[in-house]
């Protein structure tokens, strides 16, 4: 069985879903520390005028677990639809996706962030048909008291993985011979090699929410996205 464990971040990148695709159990990192100015609360999208950031301002951050992150203003969800019909309304597939993406804005009141993130982490895997099973962190019984890599690994161990799916940047403090004394497979994921889609605004950039390749190729996003392109669909 292969796990992915990754942080909740707001209206992720094409290669958050990506990994959520390729493993068996995708666990939400919810009880590791917040960080500030970070993909937790924010994302990039693209406007003729550039690339922005789309943030969900929130309240006494600092030295807190991700799940214990609250929401500071309310209005924000008004402010980032708003933000989002000026700059995708004329994107070939928005009106497929508006009256779904405005009910999610509009009729979110959660007041937690991770909250927020997972239950956009939830219906974008809907639209993309991405059946992953996805659990909370917080809600595994494991040792937090470990180190990095060694939690990874005690989590992985509750829910018997036999692999590890991970993002590139971990490769800056992860211990693969801790892995391999456990016989756990690890896997990188490799974000390179992904085709351009019809974006607005050009130049084209990879770099931004998944929104922006919904809302320009609709049904047809799969296509751009590797794990679905290279037959690794489960």
């Amino acid at each position: 069985m292969k796990v992915a464990i990754l942080q909740p971040n707001y209206i992720p990148w094409k290669g958050y879903f990506d990994i959520i695709n390729l493993v068996d159990i995708f666990v939400v990192y919810d009880d590791v520390q917040y960080t500030v100015r970070d993909w937790r609360n924010r994302n990039r999208i693209k406007t003729k005028n550039g690339l922005i950031w789309l943030t969900i301002p929130v309240d006494g951050s600092q030295n807190k677990l991700i799940k214990d992150v609250k929401v500071a203003d309310s209005k924000w969800a008004i402010k980032h639809w708003k933000t989002l019909v000026a700059n995708y309304s004329k994107a070939a597939f928005f009106k497929e996706f508006k009256d779904l993406f405005e009910e999610l804005y509009m009729n979110c009141k959660e007041k937690y962030l991770w909250e927020i993130d997972l239950k956009f982490i939830i219906h974008i895997n809907n639209i993309l048909n991405i059946k992953t099973k996805i659990i909370l962190s917080s809600e595994i019984n494991y040792n937090r008291s470990l180190k990095k890599t060694e939690r990874l690994i005690d989590i992985l161990k509750v829910l018997n993985a036999s692999s590890y799916l991970s993002g590139p940047s971990a490769k800056n403090y992860i211990d693969e011979e801790l892995f391999r004394k456990e016989n756990i497979n690890l896997e990188w994921m490799d974000y390179t090699g992904y085709p351009e889609y019809p974006q607005l605004y050009p130049p084209f950039v990879h770099e931004v929410s998944i929104v922006d390749l919904i809302f320009n190729t609709g049904y047809y996003a799969a296509n751009y996205m590797k794990s679905f392109r290279r037959g690794e669909q489960k």
